[in-house]
């Protein structure tokens, strides 16, 4: 994927799934037309999930994922059908691929009841269906039965039969994010201009900005606004010279002291972290979230998370300055638990607290399907730029653009 590209976070997530061998990989490389997956008659070919960001008309811009088989067997069968199920919780639209001269199996029959409690739509692909007539017309029927007509499909990834259709049921059941959500663009006005504070430490990204910075500035273009870039250091200036007062000022999180205190009292001023709580997670549970650090212990649990996968550096926000602004607020010698990327435990027994990034990486679905897991556990669940306000004594002034949340919060 390019970097003008449609990022991955906000793209529809395919998901397809079955037991070894019933032609998943050919299924994915049909519906997309690319050799995308590895074909073999050797059961378990696909041993990790494959993900490929691309355009798949006619729903536009998705990200196609195979998944190893449901039925895979001893210790490393187990891990990959662990990933599966990782799989399912940033799946938008699933795919239960069944092999027709084989048909309906128990495995089959629970992947498609998790879809249900998942509330994954999806639909069933019987494959095969160009060797397989009188045994594939049986296993219709009782998928039909028990799901209903519209949600299986006969297919062939060998012939092509019904292919253009499976991608039109997929297409039916993608469903995006609504058009009215935003960013920022709904907090601003057109000719308005942001001033936006990125640092650039020996963390960033070299040439270029990282993922939410980009997004935001797209947003505040979109809204026909302008944008003002500028490093920590140079904001107080920055602000001296335009002569007018910016309707928002958006720093990253682990600037917020500095920029607190440049920034003029009559400024609004949020973060990047804060908007993207926002914006693909749950603002107000993210802000009662916080206040869970004043009853930290010696010995607590704090989960740090991070929905992204990178080498971690010296001064790292999540393993070493968030510990650090923890341990000089609250005075305990805290248990500090890090997981990145996919790795989000289902098991959160023992945590007091999880801190997670903004999330820009990971689709809706996915951080929902965290904030979900802390709710149902009755873990408290904040992110990076709500902890960092909080700790540093800001949080209400970070939070003023929004008013409901805001009366929430007990007087200082």
């Amino acid at each position: 994927m390019g970097l003008n590209s449609t990022p991955s976070s906000d793209r529809i997530h395919i998901g397809f799934f079955g037991r070894r061998n019933a032609g998943k990989s050919s299924i994915v490389n049909a519906v997309t037309g690319q050799e995308l997956a590895v074909v073999s008659e050797i059961k378990g070919t696909t041993t990790d999930p494959v993900q490929k960001a691309m355009e798949l008309l006619p729903m536009g811009p998705a990200v196609i994922i195979d998944t190893p088989g449901i039925d895979d067997s001893g210790e490393l069968g187990e891990l990959r059908i662990r990933k599966t199920r990782q799989v399912l919780n940033k799946t938008d639209v699933a795919v239960l691929v069944v092999d027709g001269t084989a048909g309906i199996s128990e495995a089959e029959r629970q992947l498609a009841g998790l879809f249900q409690e998942k509330e994954i739509p999806f639909v069933v692909a019987m494959n095969k269906a160009d060797i397989c007539v009188g045994e594939l017309s049986e296993s219709l029927k009782q998928m039909e039965g028990s799901l209903g007509r519209e949600a299986v499909i006969a297919v062939s990834a060998k012939t092509g039969y019904q292919i253009q259709e499976l991608k039109d049921k997929i297409a039916g059941l993608a469903v995006r994010k609504e058009p009215d959500r935003r960013i920022i663009g709904d907090l601003i006005q057109p000719l308005d201009f942001v001033v936006l504070v990125t640092p650039i430490d020996d963390a960033a990204p070299k040439g270029r900005l990282i993922l939410p910075q980009q997004q935001t500035i797209r947003d505040i273009l979109e809204s026909d606004a302008a944008a003002i870039v500028v490093k920590e250091w140079q904001l107080k200036e920055t602000l001296r010279q335009l002569g007018k007062k910016p309707a928002l000022v958006i720093t990253d999180s682990q600037a917020f002291a500095k920029v607190h205190a440049d920034t003029p009292e009559d400024v609004p001023l949020t973060s990047f972290s804060i908007l993207f709580a926002r914006y693909k997670g749950d603002l107000k549970a993210a802000v009662q979230g916080a206040a869970a650090i004043e009853g930290l212990q010696d010995g607590d649990k704090v989960l740090i998370s991070e929905g992204c996968t990178h080498h971690r550096q010296c001064g790292d926000i999540g393993s070493v300055k968030i510990p650090h602004w923890l341990a000089g607020y609250t005075h305990k010698k805290l248990d500090i638990a890090l997981t990145s990327g996919t790795e989000f435990p289902e098991d959160l027994a023992g945590c007091k607290l999880i801190i997670h990034c903004g999330g820009c990486m990971l689709n809706e679905r996915e951080m929902k399907y965290r904030l979900k897991c802390a709710k149902d556990q009755g873990v408290p669940m904040t992110n990076y730029g709500i902890a960092i306000a909080y700790l540093q004594g800001i949080l209400r002034r970070s939070i003023e653009l929004f008013p409901d949340i805001l009366a929430e919060l007990p007087p200082n």
